[in-house]
């Protein structure tokens, strides 16, 4: 059994020696099919730049280059996406450079944090602020819409703390409301107002609201996630950390400026039918019509009336791509879910020939700042396209009157990846060289050999032959340490981690002095070499078991608590205490046992 999980930690913890190279990934957008063509382009381009790289291949629907070193790497990117153009993903990684039977065997190199690799850290917070005022207005559509379909009457509809206010004609009206209102939203405050006839408040408990602001932060995370790997990174850390705020990292990312474009980037679409009977000129000086509102198109500036209810957002959509029309003008195709399908459905089926706007709604930092501190945000809206419903519309349709290629393919990513629920700040950023990186895994590295050979010395010196027998088992706890950190895939070794491997090399010998030390008592109270030697580790046993017990329950609550770099030293303390118990009591017992087990021993080395 020994034999096996050594032979097995050697095997995993092998690829690790072989090490990582610097490397581009190249894939296409939309999941579209990367050709040899593509590949000699590259190739092509590189050798036209006179850039060295080591080889180019095409694997799994991915155009891998390798190099040298990071300056060659990050010069190549930008290289590359020149020459393929918007269609492709260039992203740089880091490739396992281990032999290919070792691949197969699913032998891979640690991972390594951003610490080490280098990339960008950004902080985020969500501003629940607006995460509330957006459900606000959806629960103003679905009381409009559900009174509408009852044909219950009511005078007033407004925002109201956090809910909404709704007055009716009469007590008939208020009573029929209530109970509809009650039975659809149950987790709803419903209540008629006092101070107020006819008139009933519907608001958000302490419960909902936090509810809300659950979601609005989950949702932002998982569209962060979309739009990252839109972005084609390798590797990326996305979390939530406390109530409002989620951290980015990017390894292997240098310039942050796209990156902050596209994950800051608060843009979805709504689509409005256009007030056509509305005088324009009146509305322009100020005199809108009820339930209207005034846009301009973003093309040539265009005045637009809208009617304010919205008939679909881009919450619907699940899907977004740009291509051309029949003209060779850019365009985005949209597909909507089920709902969202059924509501353009019914809504265009009642409108063939009248004109419904899309709206381009993005929310932009005002430059101010709130009391508390926080960045203020404003909805900037634009009318990108205005088209006469044709035919009534389902699950799929187009959106053209878009300027540039590059713009329609911004605007398909982001729907794609989705709309933001709330706006983003970056609150902190971080920007790690991959050359700090490489000083970090030097100094760490040092720090673990010196700790090792300190630790060998006093064992030999202190213990001589079962100092030699602890030494080969703290030798075999680094191996299968790194094995299993190899192995498990959502492992990364960080900065804070390599300390947990210098913590766990002097930590792994504890339990070997406790042994040695029972032993030696054994010995003086007069037991023979054999005697002494079972005695010593049975009843050191309990005494190992409870010390590490108590050590790994602390680094259970440090990686369930804890955010990034602690998360990284107690993944690297948990395995290596687990590592140390095996090592320390089953394989130095076995060395032991084959050394003088079943002899006649007169004197223990000790």
């Amino acid at each position: 059994m020994v034999l096996i999980v050594v032979a097995a930690g050697f095997l995993y913890a092998l690829p690790n020696i072989y090490g990582e190279d610097p490397a581009l990934q190249i894939s296409a957008t939309r999941g579209g099919n990367v050709e040899i063509s593509q590949l000699e382009e590259v190739k092509s381009a590189l050798n036209k730049a006179d850039l060295a790289f080591d080889s180019i291949k095409l694997e799994n629907n991915l155009i891998v280059v390798r190099f040298k070193d990071t300056a060659s790497q990050l010069a190549a990117r930008d290289i590359a996406t020149q020459a393929l153009g918007n269609n492709f993903i260039v992203a740089i990684n880091l490739m396992p450079a281990q032999p290919k039977w070792l691949a197969d065997l699913g032998g891979n190199p640690m991972k390594l944090g951003l610490d080490l690799r280098g990339g960008v850290h950004f902080l985020m917070e969500v501003d629940m602020a607006v995460a509330m005022e957006k459900k606000q207005e959806e629960l103003l559509e679905d009381f409009k819409t559900e009174l509408r379909e009852e044909k219950i009457r009511y005078r007033r509809l407004v925002p109201y703390k956090n809910g909404v206010k709704v007055s009716f004609r009469g007590e008939a009206d208020l009573a029929k409301a209530e109970e509809l209102l009650i039975e659809q939203h149950p987790k709803l405050i419903i209540e008629a107002l006092d101070n107020e006839s006819n008139t009933l408040s519907a608001i958000m408990g302490e419960a909902r609201i936090k509810e809300v602001k659950d979601y609005a932060l989950q949702q932002n995370i998982t569209i962060i996630r979309n739009r990252v790997n839109q972005l084609g990174v390798a590797e990326p850390l996305v979390m939530r950390q406390g109530a409002d705020r989620i951290v980015v990292e990017l390894p292997g990312i240098q310039d942050t400026a796209r990156a902050k474009e596209i994950l800051s980037a608060t843009a979805t679409l709504e689509f409005r039918q256009v007030n056509y009977d509305a005088d324009v000129r009146a509305a322009v000086n100020g005199r809108l019509p009820p339930g209207s509102e005034l846009y301009y198109d973003r093309r040539d500036g265009r005045p637009v009336i809208l009617k304010k209810q919205v008939i679909l957002t881009g919450n619907h959509i699940t899907d977004a791509n740009y291509s051309f029309d029949e003209n060779q003008r850019p365009q985005v195709n949209i597909d909507l879910d089920s709902k969202g399908g059924n509501k353009m459905s019914n809504f265009t089926k009642d409108n063939i020939g009248n004109p419904m706007a899309t709206l381009f709604v993005e929310y932009v930092p005002t430059g101010r700042k709130t009391p508390e501190g926080k960045v203020e945000f404003e909805a900037k809206k634009e009318v990108i396209n205005v088209a006469t419903i044709q035919a009534r519309l389902s699950n799929s349709f187009r959106i053209t009157g878009i300027d540039s290629a590059g713009e329609a393919q911004n605007l398909a990513l982001l729907l794609r990846a989705g709309a933001l629920i709330a706006p983003i700040q970056i609150v902190e950023e971080r920007t790690v060289g991959p050359s700090l990186g490489k000083e970090n895994i030097e100094l760490g590295t040092q720090a673990i050999v010196w700790g090792f050979c300190l630790v060998l010395a006093f064992m030999l010196f202190y213990y001589r032959g079962f100092g030699v027998v602890a030494n080969v088992a703290l030798a075999l706890n680094l191996v299968l340490l790194i094995g299993i950190m190899s192995l498990i895939p959502g492992a990364t070794l960080t900065l804070p981690g390599m300390a947990g491997i210098v913590l766990t090399v002097g930590m792994a010998v504890d339990a070997n002095v406790l042994i040695f030390e029972r032993i030696r008592e054994e010995i003086r109270d007069g037991r023979g070499p054999q005697q002494a030697v079972h005695h010593g580790y049975d009843s050191a046993f309990s005494t190992i078991a409870d010390a590490n017990i108590t050590t790994f329950i602390a680094a259970i609550i440090l990686f369930a608590v804890g955010t990034g770099p602690i998360k990284g030293f107690a993944v690297t303390l948990a395995i290596g205490i687990v590592t140390s118990m095996f090592t320390a009591i089953v394989v130095t017992r076995a060395v032991v046992n084959a050394s003088i087990g079943g002899r006649k021993v007169n004197k223990l080395w000790i």
